[in-house]
Parts: structure tokens; C-alpha cells; sequence
């Protein structure tokens, strides 16, 4: 696997119109609403706005792509009336916050990340990895690079990987709940860095695969990350054996955007 990087240089306004942003989500939401209520239809937005105490006016607006100063209030009365779960509340204030407040830690920025390595040393017989806010891989160990080669690669990327690469087609069982959850988790992402051109760039070759493109227009599924997930691997050095993991993942408070993943052995 090689790195396209040409995809860091494509900036957000080269998304086609109607593929991310508030408005979107919005439009989205109030629709799954009116489903979720057996309305037929979307919910009105006079009643979205009646819920938040605002103008039906102001709520056509937000839908138009108008941003105006939202209080925590007002989001989790729009929350509540749109029915969100966890991750999409959280989108929504990332949004109205204009994103992630924090600066994510970049590996050009000298972050000394031999801690966080070494943490991934302590798991000598399942995979770990270390991923920046971009899924770019900074770090792993031994096991991950047996189970995954390609990770030892110059701009392993973990979401490229996952969503353009043929192999892993053949090594996620079930492919299409995978390529659902990394989508997924670009929409959360997007919202914490709107202005990411990596993120944006991944997401349009992505989008340029059929697939992958009929799995995004099927509904704004927002996932923050994969804590906890369980799936099955089929990897070449345990054939014809699958096998069944569990994704733990860590956050480190000290470096904002970075993620520590391991997989775990599956015990149900």
C-alpha cells in the first residue's frame, strides 16, 4: 500500500455540495425522526423549532446552512427533539463550537510519542497501534505488522486502508459493517477538524468507490470511534482459520487526537 498524497491537498470546499456539514445532518436527522415517530414523512420543522423554543424561521435557516451563536441549552434542546444518540449530540455541538477546541497533536509538532510506543510494546501478543486524528498509523507493534504488513509501509493509513484497499475487503469479514463504521467515524471526525485536508481527502477516495458511496448515501451514521466493537479477521497467517477480536481504544489526555487501539481476543 502506498500513500496517495495527493489527497493532503485537497481542502473541504472540494467536496461536492451536500456531502457533509450541519445542514446536512440536520435535513438527515429531522427525516430518521419522522421514521422513528411512524410520521410517514419528516418531522415538521415547526415542531422541531416549537421543541428548541425558537422561530420556525430560524430553524429553516440552520438547515440552510446558517450558523448563529447556539448556548448548550438551545443544543440539547435540539438534540433531544431530533432524538440523537451520544456521538451524534456530540457532532452537533462540535459543530456549533466549530470544531474541536483542542489542537490535535501532530507528529511534526516534536510530541514525544516513546510513552505511548511503549505502551504498545507492553501488548506482545495481540495487535496495538497508535493512529493521529487522521488514522495515519504513528506506531505498532510486533503483532500488529505480523497480522497486518502493510502497516509497516511509509503513510499507512488506517480509514485508507479500510475503505479503498482490496485486502481488506478479504481480511474484514463482513466488509460492509466495516466500511459503515470507518464512514462513520469520517462524518464524527470531519466535525471535530472541518478544515483537515487529509481527512477530506480520504473521504473523497472513498466516496469514489461505488461501494462505499451507496453505504454513505444510505444515512448519516456517526460513530466517534470503535470502543468496543467486535468483529472477525480473516488473516492469511492463521488460514483457514478466522479469527474473533475486540477493539479497545484509548484516548491519552496529554495528546489531543491521538487513539491507542488494541485488539483483543473475543471471549463471549
Amino acid at each position: 500500500m502506498q500513500r496517495d498524497n495527493s489527497t493532503d491537498r485537497i481542502g473541504p470546499a472540494e467536496l461536492p455540495d451536500g456531502t457533509v456539514g450541519l445542514a446536512v445532518l440536520l435535513r438527515a436527522w429531522r427525516a430518521r425522526a419522522g421514521r422513528t415517530l411512524g410520521l410517514g414523512r419528516p418531522l415538521p420543522q415547526t415542531e422541531v423549532a416549537a421543541a428548541v423554543g425558537m422561530s420556525e424561521r430560524w430553524y429553516r435557516d440552520l438547515e440552510r446552512g446558517t450558523l448563529p451563536r447556539l448556548d448548550a441549552r438551545t443544543l440539547s434542546a435540539l438534540a433531544d427533539a431530533l432524538r440523537l444518540c451520544a456521538d451524534e449530540r456530540a457532532t452537533l455541538f462540535l459543530y456549533a463550537a466549530g470544531g474541536e477546541p483542542f489542537p490535535a497533536v501532530s507528529p511534526g509538532d516534536g510530541a514525544d510519542l516513546t510513552p505511548l510506543r511503549r505502551l504498545l510494546d507492553l501488548q506482545p501478543a495481540q495487535p496495538a497501534y497508535l493512529t493521529d486524528n487522521a488514522w495515519n498509523v504513528l506506531g505498532h507493534n510486533a503483532a500488529m505488522a505480523e497480522w497486518f504488513p502493510w502497516v509497516r509501509l511509509p503513510g499507512a493509513n488506517l480509514i485508507r486502508w479500510g475503505l479503498t484497499d482490496p485486502e481488506a475487503r478479504e481480511q474484514l469479514a463482513d466488509w460492509p459493517r466495516h466500511g459503515r463504521a470507518y464512514l462513520a467515524m469520517l462524518r464524527y471526525a470531519l466535525a471535530q477538524y472541518p478544515d483537515h485536508p487529509e481527512l477530506t481527502g480520504i473521504l473523497r477516495a472513498a466516496l469514489a468507490d461505488p461501494e462505499c458511496r451507496r453505504i454513505w448515501d444510505e444515512g448519516p451514521v456517526i460513530i466517534a470511534n470503535r470502543d468496543g466493537h467486535a468483529f472477525r479477521l480473516t488473516i492469511p497467517r492463521f488460514a483457514p482459520r478466522a479469527v474473533d477480536v475486540v477493539a479497545q481504544v484509548l484516548q491519552p489526555v496529554g495528546y489531543p487526537g491521538l487513539r491507542l487501539t488494541f485488539l483483543g481476543p473475543r471471549n463471549d
